[in-house]
């Protein structure tokens, strides 16, 4: 919890922080608070009519599937999987056993490359790359 927080949630707190300010300060401040609360309120309000509208539409396609008599395997049919776009590999090694590796740079350093760079003391941008 930030100090701020913790001086907004906290009624001495927040007294003592207030004892310098005019009370045309405070009354400024309590407003932009309820225009803030308001703001959440309203998203909160339009992310469950979303949620409602969401599940109403799946009833009625469920409704609509039980009526035509289509099984969700049926519905799979002719419809490809989603595929992730794949990463060409950047770097390439062999290790000890001569098992070859390869790896985009992307993500955590993958095992092998670990070893291989702690034994040789290689930096990531020192590895052999795929040309």
């Amino acid at each position: 919890m930030t100090d701020f927080i913790k001086i907004l949630t906290r009624k001495n707190s927040l007294r003592k922080q207030c004892q310098e300010m005019s009370l045309a300060d405070i009354d400024k401040v309590i407003a932009d608070l309820n225009d803030i609360r308001a703001e959440i309120e309203e998203t909160a309000q339009r992310q469950a009519e979303m949620e409602q509208a969401k599940k109403q539409q799946v009833e009625e396609i469920q409704r609509l599937m039980k009526e035509a008599g289509i099984g969700l395997d049926e519905l799979k049919q002719g419809v490809e999987p989603v595929s992730r776009k794949s990463v060409k590999a950047k770097y390439v090694i062999t290790d000890s056993e001569g098992n070859e590796h390869s790896w985009s740079g992307r993500g955590r350093t993958p095992i092998a490359f670990r070893e291989y760079m702690d034994q040789h003391n290689l930096t990531k941008e020192e590895l052999p790359t795929l040309d």
